[in-house]
C-alpha cells in the first residue's frame, strides 16, 4: 500500500496541488490522468521522493520495495542489458556482486565463509536464483532477442533500451511499480504482453498513460487529477470517460433549471413589487430566490479542442490509383511494385513497417517521388497531409496568427485568432511564437492547417503522438465523423479500431488488404497465416511494427 496524506505543492502563484489524500491499495491498478500540465508526472515524482512536495507526507507499508519507470535512457550506458534489468532490485543487485567477489577469491576465508552463508540465504530469499531466467522473460516479452541481452546498453537504438528500463522496473515482483508513459516506442504485440503481465501482477501500480486502450485493458482504478486534487474512481478509462460525461451533463441541465427559475422569479420581483396587490407574493418570490441554490461548476483544468474536417465536396468515383509503386530508402527497398485501388468511403488503417507507411504517405502527399511506378488522384480529389515529422512547417519564427495565415482561405486575423480559439490557442496564447511551441501544440496547428484545407480525402501519419487523451478524444471524435475518405497510420490501438473499415498491412514479402475492423483483423487467422507466408518467421505477428 502507498498513501499520499495532505499534499500540497505550487510553483509560484501556480497551485498544482491542494490538501491531496489518496491511499493506493495491493492488487489494483490506477490509471492517473489529467490534462496536460495537470501535475500527472509530478505526482508519480512525490510518490517516488523525486520530488519533496511543499507540505504532506508520502507513507508506504514497512519493508514495501517501489519500482519507478525510469526515463534516462543514458543512465546506464556502461552496463550490460542483463545487469540494468537486475538492477531493478537494487538489494539483490549488491548481494549477487557481493557473493560473485567472495567466490572469485583465490582464497576463502573463514569469514568469507561467513559471510558467503549470509549472502546465500538472503539471495535464495529475494528469490536470486530465478534472477537470470526471469529478467529474460520479461526482455523477451518485451522484444529484446537474445544476441543483445549481455551487449553494453550504450549498443543499443533508443527504443531498445526503452524497452530495457521498462523490464528494469517491471523485475523481481515489486510491491509498487510506478510507470510514467510505459507505452512510449511499443509496437502493439509488445503493449498487449505488457497488459496481460499487469493483469496477472497482484501488487500495486500506479501509470500514467495518453493510451486510452492500454487504459482500458491495465486498469481496475482511475484516478483522476483536476481542481488541484486526485479522485479516485472504480473502472477503466471508458467507464470513468462516460461516468464524468454523464454527471457533468446532470450537473448542467440542474444549473439551467435552477437560473431559469431565478430569472422567472426576478421578472416577477420587479413586475410587481410596487403593486400593493401583489407585494405580497413579491415578497414571498424574493425569499425563494434568497434559498435557491445555483451551484456554480468549478472551471475544469480539461480543455478539448474543437476538432471538425468539413470537405468542400464529396468524392467522386475514382479516388487513388497506384500501379507499381517502388522505393527504396537507405538501401532497403521499402516498397515494392505496389498496386492498389482506394474506394469511395474507405478509412483505410495502413500497417506494417513504420518507414514503409510514411514513405508512401510521402510519395500520395507529394513530398518523396518514387523509384519507379505511377498513382492518379481522381480529378474531385483535394487532399490534406499530416506527417508524422512537422519541423519543417515551424521553420520560419511566426507567430501563431501570422502561421495560420499563410494558408488558405487567408481571411485576416480575426478569423485566424477565431480559428486558434477553437484549437485552446485563446488570447494571448494566439500571438506566441512558434519556436515555443510544444509538440502537442504543433500537432494542434497542423490540425487546425487540415481543417482550413477542406479536403475530402485526409492522409494522417501517427497523428496522436505529443496530443493528451483530451486532444486524441476530440481528434477521435472529429474523425468519426468525417465521412469521406482517409489513409492513416497510428500505434493508438482505438484510435485505428474506431475508424479504420480497411486494413493494409504492408509486409516485406507483399500486400495483406482486407475490408474488415481492426480487431477482428489482428483476431482473423487466415491473416495471421498469411502474413507468416509473406514475412517469414521475424515478422511482427501483430502487423503493427514500430
Amino acid at each position: 500500500m502507498i498513501s499520499a496524506a495532505n499534499i500540497c505543492l505550487a510553483y509560484g502563484k501556480r497551485v498544482i496541488f491542494n490538501n491531496v489524500n489518496i491511499k493506493f491499495t495491493p492488487g489494483n491498478c490506477y490509471g492517473l490522468i489529467g490534462a496536460n500540465g495537470a501535475g500527472k508526472s509530478t505526482f508519480l515524482k512525490i510518490l517516488a521522493g523525486d520530488i519533496d512536495p511543499d507540505k504532506g507526507d508520502v507513507a508506504i507499508g514497512k519493508g514495501m520495495r517501489m519500482a519507478v519507470l525510469r526515463q534516462d535512457q543514458f543512465a546506464f550506458d556502461d552496463e550490460t542489458v542483463f545487469n540494468t534489468v537486475i538492477m531493478g532490485h537494487e538489494r539483490l543487485f549488491a548481494v549477487m556482486n557481493e557473493r560473485e567477489a567472495i567466490y572469485a577469491k583465490g582464497e576463502f576465508t573463514e569469514e568469507d565463509g561467513v559471510r558467503s552463508g549470509e549472502l546465500e540465504a538472503e539471495f535464495a530469499e529475494m528469490n536470486g536464483y530465478e534472477a537470470e531466467s526471469e529478467a529474460a522473460v520479461l526482455l523477451n516479452g518485451l522484444g529484446i532477442v537474445e544476441e543483445l541481452r549481455h551487449r553494453k546498453m550504450k549498443e543499443l537504438e533508443g527504443g531498445e533500451k526503452v524497452r530495457v528500463l521498462l523490464a528494469q522496473a517491471l523485475f523481481g515482483n515489486p510491491d509498487i511499480l510506478l510507470l510514467d508513459e510505459p507505452t512510449n516506442h511499443l509496437d502493439l504485440k509488445t503493449i498487449q504482453w505488457l497488459e496481460e503481465f499487469l493483469g496477472r501482477f497482484q501488487n500495486t501500480v500506479i501509470v500514467v498513460s495518453h493510451d486510452r486502450h492500454f487504459l482500458n485493458q491495465a486498469c481496475t482504478h482511475i484516478a483522476d487529477i483536476d481542481f488541484g486534487t486526485i479522485r479516485t474512481y472504480v473502472g477503466n478509462y471508458d467507464f470513468w470517460y462516460e461516468a464524468s460525461q454523464l454527471v457533468l451533463k446532470q450537473k448542467q441541465e440542474a444549473n439551467k433549471k435552477a437560473s431559469d427559475k431565478a430569472a422567472e422569479l426576478k421578472e416577477f420581483i420587479a413586475r410587481f413589487s410596487s403593486n400593493a396587490s401583489k407585494a405580497k407574493q413579491a415578497t414571498s418570490r424574493k425569499k425563494l430566490l434568497d434559498k435557491l441554490d445555483i451551484e456554480e461548476l468549478p472551471v475544469s483544468s480539461r480543455r478539448y479542442p474543437f476538432v471538425v474536417f468539413r470537405p468542400e465536396r464529396p468524392c467522386g468515383d475514382i479516388i487513388l490509383e497506384i500501379k507499381g509503386l517502388s522505393k527504396t530508402v537507405d538501401g532497403v527497398k521499402v516498397l515494392d511494385n505496389l498496386d492498389l485501388i482506394v474506394n469511395k468511403g474507405d478509412k483505410i488503417a495502413l500497417v506494417g513497417n513504420s518507414v514503409t507507411k510514411t514513405t508512401l504517405l510521402q510519395i500520395l502527399a507529394g513530398e518523396v517521388q518514387p523509384d519507379s511506378g505511377s498513382f492518379r488522384w481522381g480529378v474531385t480529389i483535394s487532399t490534406a497531409y499530416f506527417p508524422k515529422e512537422n519541423s519543417a512547417y515551424f521553420a520560419n519564427d511566426l507567430s501563431l496568427i501570422e502561421w495560420l495565415c499563410q494558408y488558405p482561405p487567408h481571411e485576416g486575423e480575426s478569423f485566424a485568432r477565431g480559428f486558434l480559439g477553437r484549437m485552446l490557442f485563446s488570447g494571448d496564447e494566439a500571438t506566441k511564437m512558434t519556436s515555443v511551441l510544444s509538440g502537442g501544440e504543433k500537432v494542434r496547428c497542423m490540425l487546425a492547417r487540415m481543417m482550413l484545407s477542406n479536403a475530402n480525402v485526409l492522409m494522417f501519419d501517427e497523428p496522436t503522438n505529443h496530443l493528451d487523451l483530451e486532444s486524441i478524444t476530440a481528434l477521435n471524435n472529429g474523425l468519426i465523423n468525417f465521412a469521406e475518405v482517409m489513409l492513416f497510420t497510428s500505434h493508438d490501438h482505438k484510435f485505428v479500431a474506431t475508424l479504420a473499415n480497411r486494413i493494409i498491412e504492408l509486409t516485406p514479402g507483399g500486400v495483406i488488404d482486407r475490408v474488415m475492423g481492426f480487431d477482428e483483423y489482428l483476431e482473423n487467422a487466415d491473416v495471421n497465416a498469411l502474413r507468416e507466408g509473406l514475412s517469414g518467421a521475424g515478422a511482427d505477428s501483430n502487423g503493427l511494427a514500430a
